[in-house]
């Protein structure tokens, strides 16, 4: 008798000390919008504990999870996200994307996502949902008939107007979550796009030097998630 409850009291700290080894992983990670914007007050839910937390002033987070795990990220104005967590994974970074209503971007700088809001309100935004991009013969055709105060020249796309008659005025491009050369937008199908972001003033100032002239986000159907 005294063997069989020595050994299920064997199995039960085994188990609990499993369950607690679980439990002691801190992942820590940060969420952001348009890649490089810090979202604050993001809630990061762990699926397996329930356990909530918030991410601070520059969109990071740090919370206990289980091995494999699931996360869910969510912010008011975003579209959440669902993350797995693998055993090799110590820092995950999650970009939620704006939706796509009127006033979303209200609603984000309303509860306070954006610590800057001219950063978003610099935003300017067009989906394939909303528009048929296969109407347009090039990339080119369709930031030049959409977007205001937005130009091409040659292979460049002219966020601000020309200032410098020395260095280059073209906008900073990003395909994919890829800076790409604006000369190989001409290969990109209209019909393949999925969105295309144009970030000026402020909002393309996260992107450092790179981003003086602004910067153009586009996102591929079979790059997005």
């Amino acid at each position: 008798m005294k063997n069989l409850v020595f050994g299920f009291s064997i199995i039960f700290f085994v188990l609990i000390s499993s369950f607690a080894h679980g439990q002691n992983r801190l992942l820590r990670g940060m969420v952001t919008t348009f890649d490089s914007i810090p979202l604050i007050n993001a809630s990061v839910y762990i699926k397996s504990t329930k356990e909530k937390v918030l991410t601070d002033s520059i969109g990071a987070f740090k919370i206990y999870c289980n091995t494999p795990d699931k996360i869910k990220v969510t912010a008011n104005g975003f579209i959440p996200r669902n993350v797995k967590v693998d055993e090799n994974i110590k820092f995950v970074l999650v970009n939620l994307k704006l939706k796509s209503s009127d006033d979303a971007k209200e609603i984000a700088i309303g509860y306070g996502h954006v610590k800057d809001a001219e950063k978003l309100s610099a935003v300017e935004a067009l989906k394939s949902k909303d528009v048929d991009f296969s109407m347009y013969k090039d990339v080119y055709d369709i930031i030049r008939g959409r977007f205001s105060g937005v130009t091409v020249e040659g292979n460049d796309i002219i966020i601000r107007g020309k200032s410098s008659f020395i260095s280059s005025n073209a906008a900073l491009v990003i395909v994919d979550g890829m800076p790409i050369p604006s000369s190989t937008l001409s290969s990109i199908v209209p019909s393949n796009i999925k969105s295309i972001n144009i970030l000026k003033d402020g909002s393309a100032s996260i992107y450092g030097v790179r981003g003086a002239n602004g910067v153009v986000i586009i996102e591929t159907k079979r790059g997005g998630d």
